[in-house]
């Protein structure tokens, strides 16, 4: 695998464009491999081959192609799209192709001309290099040789490039620049503090692990009822102005994982441009340092060239395999493939492809599969544990979950948390509807919160499941006949799932308490509502009219726990006069 630079571009074949349409160009002259990047037209715009036929190469170009005609130069880089790996990725805000945009800003201001290209780590900073390996030690790739503290609470791992082996021949302790060799091999091999990798292979690892341990995301109805495991895999369908933003905003800023990276690909600028103005503002609820100390931001808007969002997703999960490489538990938020579905849509197209269902190209499944089997919790090269967790947001059209892009990524995925139109109607948020999604790491994650939460977690979880699904089943005669025709007990039922569903399942995630909510506090929350139901039960066994139980104070009481800052000591006050009001209840009846 060709993962090294070339001396110069003129070291590469040159030729000439024969055609142009829109971002694919056809070019004659050159002998590329595929998969190679070439720089197209007098403004050397960087492309990439996609189909070769003949003697003639079609290239894929990531630029705006307005102008550009036959007969105008191409050179072949002899190298694959690669990305570089090492100290500066975080806190840094890219293009689809690792373009730094506020280095490009600073350039030439808000409008970025087409044509310009900057490198995508920093050349002039200088690092602190701490050596752990030491001269005369074998070593072989993935293996960690020293470390540099990139951010306050991230210290970056220096590792032996994969497929690289030999004996340290020298190594010292030191200020550099990610060019500068800090280790020599006894075989010729220098060692920089960056590395380059293609970004349509996979990075190698050791072994792949099964994914047991849950990613904490403090968000209630993911935790407590459709989790995802580290490593794992998910899917957030659903209508405009459901919620996909919001919520991996959300897993952005509050999971476990020790990095984040977010991809924007293809949404609108003003949805980005909150992210960008968001981002740097956030407080790590870990560490107290600024939350993009530990984030790296792949800005692909709508309005951007269509090929570059196709690369973005595999820049993002490049570098997400860098972190894991080293150790890592990294989140990978992807907003939207749909739009990057799209983007092949439209190369394929100009392609003249054969077009699949509703013009999506035949491979669009092995596509979506190629990237979501990139997740994964692996034991690395070097011994250490890492994973990469991928959250990938679709926008149906009209919401139609039937739709190519939905149905391919649901085959694949393990985790589907379905927005639902009607709750965000009844602005019920997050819009995830509980009867349509599921989480088949369910069963695997189950011991996990059972011993590090409370032995009932399962338990209760599978009872408050059960209330909803009777609550769906009640609501088709509650539509006929009304809720005050059925019987006591199922009135109750009513009332029970909807406190589940205004006091757990709700949750404000403009709320400074509420948009983050620890587990034990997920487990009391429900678990208060348990305590609820089972005293409600035997009051109504004791002939307690439900009108009398459903408008107790400790119930309304009850709905504002999930807000307050003082949560323990609300929750005794909370819960005594519960038990206060149900024993008046029973001494009345």
């Amino acid at each position: 695998m060709r993962t090294e630079e070339p001396e110069s571009s003129a070291l590469g074949h040159r030729g000439e464009i024969y055609r142009v349409a829109g971002p694919v160009v056809t070019a004659t002259g050159i002998a590329p491999k595929m998969y190679d990047v070439v720089q197209v037209g007098e403004e050397q715009l960087m492309g990439e081959v996609i189909k070769i036929v003949g003697d003639k190469t079609i290239v894929q170009v990531y630029e705006d192609t307005t102008g550009i005609r036959p007969g105008e130069k191409v050179i072949d880089t002899g190298l694959p799209l690669v990305v570089e790996l090492g100290p500066g990725l975080l806190g840094s805000i890219y293009d689809g192709v690792q373009r730094p945009l506020p280095v490009l800003v600073e350039q030439m201001g808000e409008y970025i001309r087409r044509g310009v290209s900057a490198p995508g780590l920093d050349r002039s900073k200088r690092w602190k290099f701490v050596p752990t390996a030491s001269v005369g030690e074998d070593v072989t790739g993935g293996q960690i040789i020293g470390t540099v503290q990139e951010a306050k609470n991230v210290e970056h791992r220096i590792m032996i490039p994969p497929r690289i082996s030999g004996k340290i021949s020298s190594i010292q302790e030191g200020e550099y620049t990610v060019e500068d060799t800090v280790c020599t091999l006894d075989n010729g091999s220098k060692i920089k503090l960056m590395q380059k990798w293609p970004v349509r292979f996979p990075r190698p690892s050791k072994d792949k692990l099964m994914p047991d341990i849950p990613l904490i995301t403090g968000q209630r109805v993911l935790d407590m009822f459709f989790p995802l495991a580290k490593g794992g895999t998910a899917a957030i369908p659903g209508g405009f102005g459901t919620g996909k933003t919001v919520t991996e905003h959300q897993l952005a800023k509050w999971c476990d994982s020790e990095i984040v990276v977010y991809i924007g690909c293809g949404e609108r600028g003003n949805e980005m441009t909150e992210v960008l103005s968001d981002f740097p503002k956030l407080e790590d609820p870990r560490t107290g340092a600024p939350l993009m100390e530990r984030t790296v931001l792949i800005a692909n808007t709508s309005n951007m060239p269509v090929a570059a969002r196709e690369a973005s997703v595999y820049t993002g999960i490049t570098i997400a395999e860098y972190y894991r490489d080293m150790g890592y538990d990294v989140s990978l938020m992807a907003d939207s493939t749909s739009r990057w579905a799209e983007a092949m849509r439209e190369i394929s197209s100009r392609l003249e492809e054969m077009p699949g269902e509703e013009g999506y190209p035949a491979y669009l499944s092995s596509k979506l599969s190629e990237f979501y089997e990139r997740a994964g919790r692996v034991s690395t090269l070097s011994g250490k544990e890492g994973s990469v967790s991928v959250v990938g947001a679709v926008s149906p059209p009209g919401g139609d979950f039937s739709e190519p892009v939905t149905q391919g990524t649901l085959r694949i995925v393990k985790v589907f948390w379905a927005l639902d139109t009607k709750l965000r109607e009844r602005r019920h948020f997050p819009a995830i509807n509980w009867l349509t999604s599921y989480s088949l790491y369910n069963q695997i994650v189950k011991d996990w919160f059972d011993k590090e939460v409370n032995s009932d977690w399962s338990s209760l979880r599978e009872w408050s499941m059960a209330t909803l699904q009777t609550e769906a089943e009640l609501q088709e005669i509650v539509q006929l006949v009304g809720s005050d025709a059925l019987p006591e007990q199922q009135q109750l039922t009513l009332e029970i799932a909807r406190m589940i569903r205004e006091f757990v399942l709700q949750q404000n995630a403009f709320h400074k308490v509420d948009t983050y909510c620890e587990l034990n506090k997920q487990f009391i929350l429900l678990n208060q509502i348990k305590k609820y139901s089972d005293l409600a039960e035997k009051a109504l066994a004791l002939e307690v009219p439900v009108k009398d139980i459903a408008y107790l104070k400790s119930r309304d009481e009850l709905a504002k726990l999930k807000f307050e800052e003082d949560f323990d000591g609300k929750l005794k006050v909370v819960s005594e006069l519960m038990e206060k009001e149900f024993r008046d209840l029973e001494v009345t009846s």
